[in-house]
């Protein structure tokens, strides 16, 4: 029973609490499947704003007091779901309540709330719900737009790269270099100063072929959708150093190809074997129509894809080491269309299109796109928005001398990874403040412990590091501390988390009070059934096979065939063809009332006449008439457990009701009643 999500668990639970008495009819055997069913029920317990001037206590329950903005909460969110009008009434509403409110008392008397488990389950729903409440929702609507036009054109670009530590200050050489590798370029064409510059070390001239969002870091990408096509931009800054980037073309984003292909490589054991003639040989055999799957198998020297008959994974433009067979692939005009053989850097090959799909529509791609960029370097975007909003909204107090201490205290250790704070350590010093909570020298220490293996064998200045380091426990610090402290923060997430910390509770309480106790309970369930099982019974029931079909005369040919003895399959097999079902059978057990069997039935041994009902013609093979009687024990079982489920929840309602003291206040009550109109 634990296994099912907390949020289908809470929803279920809140949910029958207040609505089983008012037909919801739930069997302890079935409660796992009726959990699952009331998934689209809404939570309407919480994130339910109801504005009031004056908040009072409408009842308390052993000294606790709880408040009329609570029911109303409930009662309101409840209303739309609920069609019967007399399931509207407040003081049927507030006995429902109020059991509700018994039940968590007695599950805090329990001490349930300090179980183990409970508490592991709650925090893991509570890091789940958190997450939809820390990001900056305006940012990163902005970047998946962003993003998703992006992902629309394909680049081809080249680019220069001047290598930079990403801690260096120092840039303007950097700068200086690049830019005058860009008027070489400019002058002398790209091809001639990569031949004379590219070292692959602190010189990188490169040609990247086509690419997309998220195909380069965002910095980069961002710089090279801006530059226009022909063009080579002004130095730009990455993690990586200084860059320019010479966009080559622009183009409408060619989708995502699924194909396949046989291969010939071009490196071959047998030095005799033609690799062009081998590819033409099996291209004519494609033509004389033998299989490309069967043939890649046999022939294709990409054995990654081989075994699978050559398909390979769906790609984009830019997404494949070749652009030769991107272009080839990409060239194919319908699904099922072969190229003819051409040749790439790897190999001979042939491709056979499967599909082409092009880019889906922004709403279908909006959840993916939100998943790629807060996993992508642009979402430090969303980090610096919210960092500089929390800002504005915290109180932020900065001790001055900090940087300059921990400078002080770094050595040559802190390359080698063998760094520790020294015994001296001010440790207890503040660093920074954010509102009425420190953090210290030590908090800060510790984090730059952990960033050695950052720096290991590296020379960066300790002002760089201190700064960078900085920025980073700050950032982390104040996302955490807005994290601690979300649920005074936010009440629609105070009231969401309020309630799945209740529907959790109640969830363990009614586990271990009602539900186990019912449906273990083998002693008193049979005897509760042996006062009871005049209530169990079967009705007339039949047992049949029946055949239907909107044409007559073919149940009147099935009827023939029944007469004679044929089995189901047998009439099938003479009745249906390949492209046409002409009857359908339906056998099984049922009352004799039941709506599947025609109103008029006969309920006698053997084939019947033909009846016209729910506008189609049906013969029935009545194999076993069953007249009514009580069910066994083992026949009822879930009903009997259901029924005895409420007598045992009945007493132990009233046991609650004695000891816990529950007192309504009249007076908040009526105006909650004018208030709603009831």
């Amino acid at each position: 029973m634990k296994s099912i999500h907390l949020v289908k668990l809470a929803i279920y639970v809140i949910f029958a609490e207040l609505q089983k008495k008012n037909n919801c009819n739930i069997k302890v055997i079935e409660i796992m499947s009726i959990k699952l069913k009331s998934l689209f029920i809404v939570l309407f317990v919480i994130n339910f704003s109801f504005s009031q001037e004056k908040d009072e206590v409408l009842l308390t329950v052993d000294g606790d007091a709880v408040m009329a903005s609570e029911f109303l909460r409930v009662y309101n969110k409840n209303l739309d779901l609920v069609k019967d009008e007399s399931q509207k009434d407040v003081e049927g509403y507030l006995k429902l309540f109020t059991e509700y409110q018994l039940k968590l008392k007695e599950a805090k008397r329990l001490k349930l709330h300090e179980d183990k488990k409970y508490l592991r389950e709650f925090m893991n729903y509570k890091k789940q719900l958190t997450k939809n409440y820390l990001s900056e929702n305006k940012v990163t609507e902005a970047l998946v737009k962003e993003a998703y036009d992006r992902s629309n054109i394909d680049i081809n670009a080249s680019h220069i790269l001047v290598r930079l530590a990403e801690t260096e200050k120092d840039t303007l050489k950097a700068y200086k270099d690049v830019l005058a590798l860009r008027e070489r370029v400019l002058k002398d064409g790209f091809d001639k100063v990569k031949s004379e510059m590219h070292n692959g070390n602190t010189i990188f001239l490169e040609d990247l072929g086509y690419f997309s969002a998220f195909k380069m870091v965002y910095d980069f990408e961002t710089a090279a959708y801006k530059t226009p096509k022909g063009e080579i931009s002004m130095p730009f800054r990455t993690q990586f150093g200084y860059h320019v980037v010479w966009v080559k073309d622009k183009r409408a984003s060619r989708g995502t190809m699924t194909a396949a292909h046989i291969m010939v490589g071009l490196n071959q054991k047998d030095s005799l074997l033609d690799t062009e003639q081998r590819i033409n040989e099996i291209y004519k055999k494609l033509n004389q129509g033998e299989s490309f799957e069967a043939l890649a198998k046999q022939f294709s020297d990409d054995k990654s894809s081989a075994a699978n008959g050559g398909k390979l994974s769906p790609f984009k433009s830019g997404q494949l080491s070749s652009q030769i067979f991107e272009d080839n692939a990409f060239a194919i005009k319908a699904d099922g269309d072969v190229s003819k053989p051409f040749k790439s850097e790897y190999g001979w090959h042939i491709i056979k299109r499967i599909n082409l799909k092009p880019v889906d529509a922004l709403k279908d791609l909006k959840s993916s796109l939100e998943t790629k960029v807060q996993r992508d370097s642009r979402s430090k975007l969303i980090n610096d928005a919210m960092v500089k909003e929390l800002k504005k909204r915290y109180r932020i107090s900065k001790n001055p001398k900090a940087k300059a201490y921990f400078e002080t205290i770094l050595n040559s250790d802190f390359f080698q990874r063998s760094w520790r704070l020294p015994d001296d350590f001010a440790k207890d010093e503040t660093i920074f403040s954010i509102n009425n909570r420190s953090f210290t020298y030590n908090e800060f220490g510790r984090h730059l412990m952990s960033a050695q293996r950052i720096y290991a064998g590296k020379k960066t200045p300790f002002s760089g590091i201190v700064d960078k380091e900085y920025d980073s426990f700050f950032e982390k610090s104040i996302l955490q501390f807005r994290e601690d402290n979300l649920e005074n923060e936010n009440k629609d997430f105070a009231n969401i988390l309020k309630e799945y910390r209740d529907g959790l509770l109640l969830f363990e309480l009614m586990e271990k009070e009602i539900w186990n106790k019912a449906s273990k309970d083998t002693v008193g369930l049979e005897v509760f059934y042996k006062e009871n099982k005049s209530k169990y019974q079967w009705q007339n029931r039949v047992e049949v096979v029946m055949a239907s079909s909107a044409d007559e005369s073919v149940v009147n040919t099935a009827r023939k065939l029944m007469k004679k003895g044929k089995t189901e399959e047998e009439i099938k097999k003479v009745l249906n063809t390949n492209d046409k079902q002409n009857v359908i059978f339906t056998k099984g057990t049922y009352n004799t009332n039941d709506s599947k069997l025609p109103t008029n039935f006969k309920t006698k041994d053997g084939v019947s006449k033909i009846y016209q009902h729910n506008e189609a013609f049906h013969v029935i093979d009545v194999k076993e008439v069953l007249p009514a009687r009580t069910k066994t024990l083992e026949e009822a079982k879930g009903n009997v457990i259901n029924d005895y489920q409420a007598v045992i929840e009945n007493n132990w309602i009233d046991d609650l009701n004695k000891r816990f003291k529950v007192k309504i206040n009249q007076d908040v009550l009526n105006t909650v009643k004018a208030k709603i109109g009831n």
